[in-house]
C-alpha cells in the first residue's frame, strides 16, 4: 500500500511533458523573455472603418403623459413648441401656471394658461378635450406672432425672470400680471393632475 501512494505522490510532483514541437516553435518565434517583436503591415492594407453608434435620450409626450404632473405639463408645451428644457423654461412655466389656475387645480377645464385659441373660448374661458391638446394649442399661440418676445425668450431659455418680464408686458393677461406685482417667485409645488385631465 505503501509503494502505491510513493508512486501516485512522485507522479504528482513530476512535471508534465511539453507537446512535442512546443519548444521549438516558441525558439523559432522569438517567444523569449526579453525579446522584442516587430509586426510589418503592407502599405496597401487600409484599417476598417469603425462605426460609432450614438444614442440621445429624450423626453416624449408619452413619457409626460404617463408623470401626469404640472411639471411634465410644463415640459410638453416647451416640447411642443420646440423650445429648449431648461430649468430656467420649466421654472418660468410653474410661475405662470400657478398664476392662471392656482397650483392645487392647475388642470382646471384641461386649460392650465387659460389660453383662448382652440379652447372655444376667445377670453381663455374655453376647455380642451385633454391636456395634450392643450399643450400644443399654447404653443402655438405662443408661436403666433402674436408674442415674439415671449418666444425668444423661451428660444434662450435662460432665464425664467426674463420670460416673465416678456409675458407681463405681452397682451396675454388684459392684468398684465401687475407687471410683476400679482406674480410669485416661490417655489413651486410638483402636483399630478386626475388621469382622465390626461386623457388617460
Amino acid at each position: 500500500m505503501l509503494s502505491v501512494l510513493g508512486l501516485l505522490a512522485g507522479l504528482a510532483l513530476a512535471p508534465l511533458p511539453q507537446p512535442a514541437g512546443l519548444a521549438s516553435f516558441a525558439a523559432a518565434s522569438g517567444q523569449h523573455r526579453g525579446e522584442a517583436q516587430d509586426l510589418t503591415v503592407a502599405p496597401d492594407v487600409a484599417a476598417p472603418t469603425v462605426s460609432h453608434d450614438s444614442y440621445v435620450a429624450t423626453t416624449g409626450t408619452q413619457t409626460l403623459v404617463a408623470g401626469g404632473t404640472n411639471v411634465d405639463w410644463a415640459k410638453l408645451v416647451l416640447i411642443e413648441g420646440g423650445w429648449p428644457l431648461t430649468e430656467e423654461n420649466v421654472t418660468f412655466m410653474m410661475r405662470w401656471m400657478r398664476q392662471e389656475n392656482g397650483a392645487d387645480n392647475w388642470w382646471n377645464r384641461n386649460n392650465p394658461l387659460n389660453n383662448g385659441q382652440g379652447s372655444g373660448g376667445g377670453s381663455g374661458l374655453g376647455s380642451y378635450p385633454s391636456l395634450v391638446e392643450a399643450a400644443y394649442y399654447a404653443a402655438e399661440n405662443l408661436q403666433s406672432g402674436r408674442y415674439p418676445e415671449v418666444d425668444a425668450a423661451l428660444a434662450r431659455g435662460d432665464s425664467a425672470d426674463a420670460t416673465a418680464q416678456a409675458i407681463w408686458a405681452s397682451a396675454w393677461a388684459s392684468s398684465h400680471y401687475g407687471y410683476g406685482t400679482h406674480w410669485s417667485s416661490r417655489p413651486y409645488d410638483v402636483i399630478e393632475a386626475p388621469a382622465s385631465a390626461w386623457g388617460r
